[in-house]
């Protein structure tokens, strides 16, 4: 039988989470300098670069990668933070995941099978780019 998780444990990563969502980049990454994992999961799988990325703070993903968090890190229903921001939006964070070696391939819905759907062609030459 597992212990149900400390309060105060669950109300930290809670806050954590909240910052990678809104992108407050110097007080996540102290978070994670003082030995938070990069790629700490919520209770979905979403990591913090997938947060970030989703709400289209490219900064805190760049901050987050230089900091050993995977790029393509899959959440529980398969998705990747690049096909997260493709569906966003968000062009400064996907040159960012890509910068950081985030793979266009990965995931489902892949980033490029999201870029397809939504008819973004500048995007599907940029993948074809990397």
């Amino acid at each position: 039988m597992s212990e149900a998780p400390d309060p105060e444990v669950v109300e930290l990563a809670t806050k954590i989470f909240d910052l990678a969502r809104q992108g407050q980049t110097e007080a996540l990454v102290a978070y994670v300098d003082a030995g938070v994992p990069a790629n700490l999961t919520n209770d979905r799988g979403d990591t913090l670069v997938m947060l970030a990325a989703y709400h289209g703070h490219a900064d805190a993903v760049r901050a987050l990668l230089a900091r050993g968090a995977a790029a393509d890190h899959v959440n529980d229903r398969g998705q990747t933070p690049l096909a997260g921001a493709v569906f966003k939006g968000e062009t400064d964070v996907i040159k960012v995941l890509l910068e950081g070696g985030a793979d266009p391939s990965a995931g489902t819905p892949s980033a490029v099978d999201t870029a397809r759907m939504f008819g973004k062609t500048e995007l599907l030459e940029l993948f074809g780019a990397h």
